[in-house]
């Protein structure tokens, strides 16, 4: 079950971090380590700080984006310091973590965790089902990157003690099949003119949002993307039609 479970390290600076999430993963049963664009990898430093991880850092896969790191993942948990004014679904470790498990059981899921200074953007957030924020002292909340995959590999290692295996729910759809329907959804939205260019990328994140909280799944993605096609050709039928009638009445005035 654990061998389905990603961590993902998204943009990390320092080497030394990589090597020490590394071990805090080892410690915990986790080995499956994506890296999105590391600046420094492989690295001495990391190799020092993994004291034994090694096997995760020479197994780990390094990716150009964070599609890529996510590819034929069903369901990612996000982490960060902070809440957003846009929020998915947010939760404790602790509530998060069985939720992963449920569907560890049978797909790869993903643990996202941002760069050291700044975090997750909200881009890479908007590929998340579920935000975590581990609770810390208000006044000094920011945690260390490889202290959060400590805590965070340390909660998923409890729940998998006291995990009672059952069949999920649902089968959600893969990583890289809800980013078609969305890239599918905002082309829609700009041909039928709901979109515009003011702020398209906002409503767009609230509709990632929104989407996560159902936990699509395949069938209900090929219904959606159905209905997007539909939508699209009764537009261009429409805007066939209007052409059609403004060059007739074109025209007619003309011979007048």
């Amino acid at each position: 079950m654990l061998n389905n479970v990603r961590v993902v390290l998204s943009h990390t600076t320092h080497p030394g971090n990589i090597g020490a999430a590394a071990r805090a993963m080892k410690t915990m049963g986790l080995r499956r380590l994506y890296l999105i664009n590391p600046r420094h990898f492989p690295d001495p430093q990391a190799d020092t700080m993994a004291a034994g991880a090694d096997d995760v850092l020479r197994d780990a896969v390094v990716c150009n984006s964070i599609d890529e790191a996510l590819q034929g993942v069903v369901f990612t948990v996000a982490m960060t310091a902070r809440l957003r004014d846009i929020s998915i679904e947010v939760k404790t470790p602790r509530e998060a973590m069985p939720l992963l498990l449920q569907q560890a059981a049978t797909q790869p899921v993903a643990l996202l965790f941002g760069t050291e200074m700044s975090g997750l953007t909200n881009e890479e957030m908007g590929r998340a089902q579920v935000l975590v924020n581990i609770p810390a002292d208000p006044d000094f909340s920011s945690l260390n990157i490889a202290a959060s995959v400590q805590v965070i590999a340390y909660e998923l290692n409890v729940a998998a003690q006291n995990y009672l295996p059952s069949v999920p729910e649902s089968q959600p759809a893969p990583h890289e099949q809800v980013e078609r329907f969305f890239e599918h959804m905002e082309k829609t939205l700009f041909a039928i003119g709901f979109l515009t260019t003011q702020n398209p990328a906002r409503l767009m994140q609230r509709l990632r949002r929104l989407y996560a909280r159902a936990r699509l799944e395949q069938e209900e993605i090929n219904i959606l993307r159905g209905i997007l096609s539909v939508a699209t050709e009764y537009n261009e039928r429409l805007r066939a039609r209007y052409q059609k009638e403004h060059r007739e009445e074109h025209r007619n005035v003309s011979e007048h």
